[in-house]
């Protein structure tokens, strides 16, 4: 089989009746998710200057990203847009609107084994999302949405209900399972199916066994089938493509090598160059697909990246794969929780009345503080639903934003907890709070991967983001009573989510501590 299709429902409540709103009247929305691509990982320019206006970085001249710098020119980015800072937390947080430190699954899901780390929390949700946890897919289906998932979905592990994406409200699943690396991206090594990678291996793809088709190609040719198929059904549908790249291994995509053999690059980051441009070159083909088939217009379009950069060009602590960004995927600075984000309407149409609701500006910028927890409610707006009144959301809509405005409504506190190593961070919590970042490592002595230290030894680092954007100055010791209102607050947030805690040897949680 192509992909599977569910049979069952899963327990989400019937929340607006498939007729309050007229078919017509319904938008399209799609989600586009970009696995371990960070801000800095195309050509399309998110840091500005002190007038809001896009600079151009080395890295924007490296990588070729020209559908992103379509959609980025008929619509709006943010550029202090955060996720969390490696996968299943993200992912499990679009799905449900929750923060990490609240639905628990705050690192990577493992598909073979409980992955919490030596003083990892014990408590923490290794099982990821299960069937009677509300979902985005669960309640668009409620409402009469068709909900389609292609890609990576690494919502739980192997022999669990959340390894399947049809338990978790989705109608349709073209590849998805527990494991969140592809075994391989060539369709001559057929993805990894075979024995040998079992664990990593793609599935429903097997017509493409032997040929010489790229992974991220042959997952845009099936879902550009199943969007055809859905609008022949006269159904409004919301797609979740979720690419496995631009994840490891870094196996160079051959339409696009020749595009980076001068670079100077290494060969790893040359190949992740190459995943990067066949992403793009889906997002162009599927944007061309929505137009083909006349639902441009009622289509909305979020494309965000799910961590920071995983790009093969330097330290992860440093200012180099994520430049200006200090620090990559896993870490605790901008470079590993800071990502692309991108909101258009396939086709603008300023008479379109589904886009005059939300009406967005081409070619924008904003710089107010969002993160993934606000497309849950984002996506129920634009869709006209109400989310279960018994379901708490930590995200806040984006429409007022996405309109080119500010909203003092919304929030502009972002919370990453990663009670979790080895990583390239360790047990550690971030707080930002307007242009304040505070972040408390809670066993600051035990080595990341690599064996480097990740704050040379301290509890505590206290970054001003607007007169050190790139985190060089250490202000924890110079600014010790806004060091003490920032973790008073991380300690506050992390409570009111129910958190989990890394342990000491006797097993004691060890929370944020006041300096």
């Amino acid at each position: 089989m192509r992909f599977l299709f569910a049979a069952i429902c899963i327990a989400v409540p019937l929340l607006v009746d498939s007729a309050h709103v007229n078919a017509d009247d319904r938008p399209n929305v799609v989600v586009f998710l970009v696995d371990d691509m960070g801000m800095m990982d195309t050509s399309v320019p998110f840091i500005t200057d002190g007038q809001g206006t896009p600079v151009r970085q080395p890295l924007n001249e490296y990588y070729r990203t020209p559908s992103m710098q379509r959609l980025a020119e008929q619509g709006i980015r943010l550029n202090n847009f955060y996720a969390m800072s490696v996968c299943s937390p993200t992912r499990i947080s679009i799905m449900t609107g929750q923060n990490a430190a609240r639905h628990r699954a705050t690192n990577w899901i493992n598909p073979q084994t409980d992955n919490r780390g030596t003083y990892g929390a014990p408590e923490w949700n290794w099982a990821g999302l299960t069937g009677d946890d509300v979902t985005l897919p669960g309640v668009m289906r409620a409402a009469g949405y068709r909900t389609i998932h292609v890609g990576k979905a690494h919502f739980g592990p192997e022999n669990h209900v959340g390894a399947e994406p049809l338990n978790l409200g989705f109608d349709v699943n073209l590849a998805g399972a527990a494991f969140g690396a592809p075994g391989s991206y060539y369709g001559e090594k057929n993805y990894a199916r075979g024995p040998d990678g079992r664990h990593h291996a793609v599935p429903h793809l097997d017509q493409y066994h032997g040929t010489d088709t790229f992974l991220s190609e042959a997952l845009t040719i099936e879902a550009k089938k199943i969007i055809s198929d859905t609008v022949e059904s006269g159904e409004p549908f919301f797609l979740y493509f979720a690419h496995y790249a631009v994840h490891a291994p870094f196996e160079s995509d051959p339409r696009f090598a020749d595009h980076y053999t001068d670079s100077g690059k290494p060969k790893n980051a040359q190949a992740f160059a190459t995943l990067i441009e066949g992403m793009d070159k889906s997002l162009g083909d599927m944007m061309d697909h929505f137009a083909e088939l006349g639902i441009g217009e009622n289509t909305l379009i979020l494309f965000l990246g799910d961590n920071g950069s995983d790009a093969p060009l330097g330290h992860q602590h440093e200012v180099a794969c994520a430049a200006p960004l200090r620090g990559k995927k896993g870490a605790h600075y901008e470079g590993g929780m800071r990502v692309p984000f991108i909101a258009s309407w396939c086709t603008p149409d300023a008479d379109n009345p589904l886009q005059q609701s939300l009406p967005i500006p081409p070619d924008t910028i904003s710089s107010q503080i969002a993160n993934v927890t606000d497309l849950f409610p984002t996506v129920l707006q634009a869709a006209g639903i109400d989310p279960p009144a018994e379901h708490t959301v930590d995200g806040q809509p984006l429409q007022t934003i996405l309109t080119g405005k500010q909203d003092p409504n919304h929030s502009q506190q972002f919370l990453m907890h990663y009670p979790h190593g080895v990583h390239r961070s360790n047990y550690f919590t971030v707080l930002r709070d307007g242009d304040w970042k505070a972040i408390y490592h809670a066993l600051p002595g035990e080595p990341s991967k690599g064996k480097l230290s990740q704050s040379n030894g301290q509890h505590y680092q206290l970054f001003n983001l607007a007169s050190d954007p790139y985190e060089q100055n250490d202000l924890s010791k110079a600014k010790p009573d806004v060091l003490r209102r920032m973790i008073a607050q991380m300690q506050q947030q992390l409570e009111s989510h129910n958190a989990v805690y890394p342990i000491d040897d006797d097993g004691n949680p060890l929370p944020p501590q006041l300096p």
